[in-house]
């Protein structure tokens, strides 16, 4: 079980030792009516609660913990363009639903911006987002992939050539790499919070500490929990990896998503002119190896810094100083400063690294396999979702073309051999 395996994961984050957490709504215990009933209270699952309330519509939520407990509050804080890969839009759309798709992470974007600054969000938000190579024949497919996204789809950003590469970042690691003014990064528990009191002020019905046992389809579904149900007309599923956690809400899209294990620390807070140094405009950084690294600077100045992903969903033996040891590789420099955060968690991917947005019956929709590239995709997901629902699914049945395949081997094999195909990654990340 997902929730066992992150017992220890959730207890050192510097995400929830930065925020004061309102009281938890109370749990459902009672039968309620609601025109759509939200399973999930992460970022998506409110985005499509904001949505479905601003047009009208009564909305009961149900979290299974509480708001921002699993990826949404626990990420690296990077709101990026794009999707984790191109291949899945491209192979699969012709060049204008390509294009479309593609607009649909910009706009996601801009979307979060609206909203940080609709609601009053303080959550830290920094534009910027640098992609980094460590060397040429990395740098030769970064250069690749960016002049075909500007030639693709428009969109444009900064080459860092190698005698440059040292003005934007303070470490010998890297080759040359490409700047991004438009992505960013932010702090995404506070943004999440931010959303779920937005949501609450806009009459959304929330749940929290309530784990849904079952969903009854048919015309008007019903939502149950251990002690109270919502009889609704639309249900929106939100759950992503914890989906189908307490019982088998959707086992038809389930083996469609793999649960990925992903960690991060923060050191102990700098001088500010100490960190200004280390990234040029303060920017979120990732490199582009396939077992890659990510890391950014925050608000007080600590250096956040993530990578190791686990696929066979093990948390690393040492993990504070594991993660310490890949940082001090990107910047030595660090080395006299404490690390009095660590903690993770599971995103979901996809085969394909496309999300996956659908419906399992014709009034019950999904959002999941954001795979890596969800915080600013979620929000956008939750507002297709609800125009869909409103009448207007244009954009979200784009989307929904995608096709997805379940991982080979079922819940046994699946993991196995994922490992041994990050094992293959590595090596090549070596070359």
């Amino acid at each position: 079980m997902l929730l066992k395996r992150e017992t220890l994961l959730t207890q050192n984050s510097y995400y929830e030792a930065s925020v004061i957490r309102p009281e938890a709504s109370a749990p459902l215990a009672q039968g309620i009516s609601a025109d759509v009933c939200v399973i999930g209270g992460g970022l998506a699952g409110l985005s499509a609660a904001l949505e479905l309330r601003a047009r009208g519509l009564s909305v009961a939520l149900l979290e299974a913990k509480t708001v921002g407990w699993g990826a949404s509050g626990r990420n690296g804080g990077q709101a990026i363009v794009g999707y984790a890969s191109d291949q899945a839009i491209e192979q699969q759309l012709d060049a204008a639903d390509a294009r479309a798709a593609w607009q649909v992470t910009v706009d996601a974007l801009d979307l979060l911006r609206q909203r940080i600054a609709q609601y009053r969000i303080d959550c830290d938000f920094v534009p910027g987002y640098i992609s980094l190579a460590v060397n040429a024949r990395k740098a030769r497919a970064l250069l690749q992939s960016t002049a075909e996204l500007e030639r693709r789809y428009g969109y444009r950003m900064q080459t860092i050539a190698p005698a440059h590469v040292r003005d934007w970042i303070g470490s010998e690691r890297f080759h040359s790499g490409v700047y991004d003014p438009q992505s960013g990064h932010l702090h995404p528990l506070k943004y999440c919070l931010g959303l779920a009191a937005a949501a609450r002020a806009a009459g959304v019905q929330m749940y929290e500490n309530t784990p849904v046992v079952g969903v009854a389809r048919g015309v008007k579904p019903r939502v149950g929990s251990a002690q109270g149900s919502v009889t609704c007309d639309f249900v929106v599923m939100a759950g992503n990896v914890y989906l189908n956690e307490y019982a088998r809400i959707a086992p038809e899209i389930g083996p469609r998503i793999m649960p990925v294990g992903t960690y991060i620390i923060a050191t102990e807070p700098m001088a500010e002119a100490r960190a200004a140094a280390l990234i040029r405009h303060r920017a979120a950084v990732c490199d582009t190896n396939f077992a890659l690294d990510y890391f950014r600077p925050t608000a007080d100045h600590r250096m956040l810094f993530g990578g190791r992903v686990s696929y066979s969903g093990a948390t690393p033996m040492n993990l504070a100083a594991s993660m310490r040891q890949r940082m001090l590789k990107v910047f030595p420099q660090l080395a006299d400063l404490a690390v009095p955060h660590a903690w993770g968690g599971f995103v979901d991917i996809t085969m394909n690294r496309a999300p996956d947005f659908g419906r399992v019956d014709k009034n019950i929709y999904y959002l999941q396999g954001f795979s890596g590239h969800g915080l600013a995709l979620t929000g956008m997901a939750g507002q297709l979702a609800a125009q869909a629902i409103a009448g207007q699914a244009g954009r979200f049945d784009l989307l929904a073309r995608l096709r997805h395949r379940a991982f080979p081997g079922g819940s046994a094999m699946r993991t196995p051999a994922l490992v041994l195909g990050m094992l293959y990654h590595r090596l090549r990340d070596l070359l």
